[in-house]
């Protein structure tokens, strides 16, 4: 990695390594704010006039992979990031919609071998905001607690399919001096198609989606970067209990994501096998947890493969 004190200070050569140094920099290193999710039971049919507030806990930790000429071995990141969140469940005509605010808070420190000698960057700041609008096109109406539950107890066997658009917000700890940045200081957008067959205590949800990236016109040195989109997929399988816990079991796919730094492109395509495990249980009538492991692992010989564990307290309110 490039040592602290003379990252943003660096000046390179010319030619397409300049090009493959700065796309492959500023990639590799955004394991912590541009990461795949795997969110099980996202399809989960909520009752309206409520909301709920989350704070949540992780760690990620992992390998980086370099292209070998950059002279970069042997890196490793490692974050603690904090997580606050808002769900609010709402009616469009009789359809269920529903609004999630996720703001991200990170300290990540990347280390490893820079020309065979010891380096290091830190980095502690806010990450890109999400912002994010679901509608459900098929399935149980919007209803209030009661109704909705006596709507499941007599329809064990049910689907939903719905819509969503994510927008990750350009409001992360940013600075185009540098390379390696917990913010991508462009907004992503995501819009995805999911669906959700429930069968008595079991449920199978999958999803699609794609990730849009507009042009960051402040990147490293006075250049510009621009991603192609990014192809992504998600499948959960899920138990749940007569004493309101639920586990889950999950596996992802993502390809494409391909940079341009200057107009200058990057055979750097990336492709990445996501796995994760849930459990979550009821702490009285309106608390929560849950527990989450997920690892992500690329496909291709230049990424990262992460492990991230998560402890996640929610509390619905009126």
């Amino acid at each position: 990695m490039i040592p602290p004190n003379n990252f943003g200070r660096i000046r390179f050569g010319c030619g397409h390594f300049v090009s493959s140094f700065l796309i492959l920099i500023s990639s590799l290193c955004s394991t912590v704010s541009n990461a795949q999710d795997i969110e099980p039971r996202r399809w989960t049919n909520l009752p309206i006039g409520i909301a709920a507030i989350g704070i949540g806990y992780g760690y990620t930790f992992g390998d980086v992979y370099f292209d070998p000429l950059l002279q970069a071995e042997d890196a490793v990141v490692t974050a603690h990031t904090i997580i606050t969140s808002y769900v609010k469940p709402f009616r469009i005509g009789k359809k269920l919609a529903r609004i999630d605010v996720a703001l991200p808070f990170s300290s990540a420190t990347w280390e490893g071998l820079l020309r065979g000698e010891p380096a290091s960057v830190k980095r502690t700041g806010l990450l890109d905001p999400k912002l994010r609008f679901s509608y459900h096109l098929i399935g149980p109406p919007a209803m209030a607690p009661k109704e909705l539950q006596e709507y499941l107890a007599e329809h064990t066997t049910y689907t939903t399919l719905g819509v969503s658009l994510a927008i990750n917000l350009p409001l992360g700890q940013y600075d185009e001096d540098k390379l390696i940045n917990l913010g991508l200081n462009q907004f992503i957008f995501r819009p995805q198609l999911g669906v959700s067959h429930n069968w008595g205590p079991w449920s199978v949800e999958w999803d699609a989606s794609v990730y849009f990236y507009t042009k960051n016109n402040n990147f490293f040195n006075d250049g510009t970067k621009r991603l192609k989109p990014l192809v992504a997929t998600q499948a959960h399988l899920i138990k749940r209990f007569k004493s309101g816990a639920w586990a889950s079991i999950s596996t992802g796919y993502g390809i494409g994501g391909t940079s341009r730094v200057n107009r200058l492109s990057n055979d750097d395509k990336r492709s990445n096998i996501l796995g994760s495990a849930s459990l979550g249980f009821a702490m009285g009538k309106r608390q929560s947890a849950k527990m989450v492991y997920f690892h992500s692992q690329t496909l291709m010989d230049i990424g990262s493969n992460t492990n991230s564990l998560l402890l996640v307290w929610s509390m619905v309110i009126q």
